[in-house]
């Protein structure tokens, strides 16, 4: 059984400024749903975070809800929790898949997002990982999302931003101009 697996856990970030996050999740299943967000909010407290929760229809909504707080407000990372439990028609299919890419595309557009949408078989699998005293998948999407926060403020912080430099401060001449001529 997945509950007795071991796997190798990071060290939790540490952070010199504070982090908020927001917590997006669908409680289509509430007793699932509110252990994913207690074991959530646990580790983002834990590095003296804090977070914002809030409730969208179904899992298909998320990925919209953290585009819309991202182009809104001001938070350093997003976690998306809920829970699809497989079903008779080809709609599972079509809620993981959908909900996967489009957070893992905002994610390489930069956006710091841990994925705890549960995908699994029955309400027994998800009770499982969803509970924070057993696999704790709530914790481990927080947790997620605070490594990628600390990547984003290492890498990012010289510059606002991650990527390649604009050719107005990597050319620099021997006197320490740019080479402008202007005032």
């Amino acid at each position: 059984m997945a509950e007795q697996d071991k796997h190798g856990v990071l060290p939790t970030p540490e952070f010199d400024n504070p982090v908020k996050l927001l917590i997006v999740v669908a409680p289509f299943y509430r007793a699932i749903s509110d252990n994913l967000v207690a074991g959530a909010k646990t580790q983002i407290e834990a590095v003296g975070g804090t977070c914002e929760v809030v409730e969208v229809p179904g899992a298909l909504e998320v990925p919209t809800a953290i585009a819309m707080a991202d182009r809104q407000c001001n938070f350093d990372g997003y976690v998306a929790l809920g829970c699809v439990i497989r079903g008779e028609t080809t709609h599972y299919e079509t809620v993981c898949n959908d909900s996967s890419r489009a957070i893992q595309l905002m994610g390489l557009q930069g956006l710091c997002i841990g994925n705890g949408i549960l995908t699994v078989e029955n309400e027994e699998q998800a009770e499982v990982r969803a509970n924070p005293e057993k696999m704790n998948k709530g914790g481990g999407a927080a947790a997620a999302a605070l490594h990628l926060i600390a990547l984003s403020r290492k890498w990012g912080a010289s510059r606002k931003g991650v990527g390649f430099k604009p050719p107005s401060e990597s050319i620099l001449l021997a006197d320490g101009s740019n080479g402008s001529t202007t005032a």
